[in-house]
């Protein structure tokens, strides 16, 4: 086999090893059952900088009412961007208390910051349009957050 060809083939068994991996890891991931009024979500938890920073990158589909909470040790203006993310998504800036701060939506494969209009120590990402489909803005609430440490 030539060198070019035998290169290209061991990289893209690399790369695929890797999407395993990170597919892997994010099976891996502790759940919660949220609420938002009547709705219920089940969130997988991203609460270790190498979960927040995976977060759901790489995946292909989500679920209808299924998503990814990020908890913060810190209230701060966590910011988020969509680079190795296929999925468009909304997110949700969370006050302690669970009360929407600001909704975005995030379009795929972008570099684009997206960030909370106040400090805030949860992020809830879910499927594009979710939120405003159930009629969620801000101030509502979403119940059932880990509590801060």
């Amino acid at each position: 086999m030539r060198p070019v060809i035998k290169n290209l083939l061991a990289g893209g068994c690399a790369v695929a090893a890797l999407s395993s991996a990170f597919a892997q890891a994010q099976a891996s991931l502790p759940v919660r059952q949220l609420t938002a009024g009547m709705y219920a979500i089940k969130a997988e938890i991203a609460a270790t900088p190498e979960s927040r920073e995976l977060g759901l990158m790489y995946r292909k589909t989500m679920p209808a009412n299924e998503g990814m909470l990020f908890v913060f040790e810190e209230k701060a203006g966590h910011c988020f961007w969509m680079k190795n993310t296929d999925l468009p998504l909304s997110i949700a800036f969370l006050a302690d208390d669970g009360a929407i701060v600001n909704i975005e939506d995030m379009a795929p494969q972008t570099e684009d910051n997206h960030c909370p209009r106040a400090a805030v120590r949860y992020a809830l990402e879910m499927n594009k349009g979710w939120f405003a489909q159930k009629g969620l803005k801000a101030g509502a609430k979403i119940g059932g957050l880990p509590q801060p440490r």
